[in-house]
């Protein structure tokens, strides 16, 4: 069963169910892929499925950044449900410090010395771990390693 498939699947039994939160947040997602299916005029891959549910997670969890700013608790609780809801069809994220021991790894093997060639990095580690480690998170743990 594709992820895609799977995720359907999940919509009909939350409708059955009555889970409003897990409803709410397969629509968006099914919404958004079926509208990449349109765009791109093809069938989604594996990979571009779980492209556009990473983006889902993270626009809520920059939906979440703000609410918790403006102290809206009611709406940031639904957000961080959502994002629950969302994180079962990713990838397992990798702990901080094995992101970090990744990063040290990546700047000795390309013999990267200065934080001019970060993008190197970057690019390295998120190519081959893609959805499985936070941009940030590699970015933070690159610039404290080369400084």
């Amino acid at each position: 069963m594709s992820l895609f498939d799977e995720i359907q699947a999940d919509l009909k039994d939350a409708m059955r169910g009555g889970d409003t939160i897990t409803r709410d947040a397969l629509r968006m997602v099914l919404a958004a892929l079926k509208n990449s299916r349109i765009e791109t005029g093809s069938e989604l891959s594996e990979e571009e499925v779980l492209s556009i549910v990473s983006k889902q997670v993270k626009s809520r969890h920059e939906s979440l950044e703000q609410f918790e700013m403006a102290n809206r608790e009611d709406l940031a609780a639904k957000e961080r449900d959502e994002i629950g809801v969302l994180k079962r069809y990713l990838p397992e994220e990798l702990s901080d410090e094995r992101t970090k021991e990744i990063v040290q790894e990546k700047i000795t093997a390309l013999g990267i010395e200065s934080k001019k060639d970060i993008g190197q990095v970057m690019k390295a580690v998120l190519g081959e771990y893609k959805g499985r480690v936070s941009g940030k998170l590699v970015q933070q743990f690159a610039n404290e390693l080369l400084s």
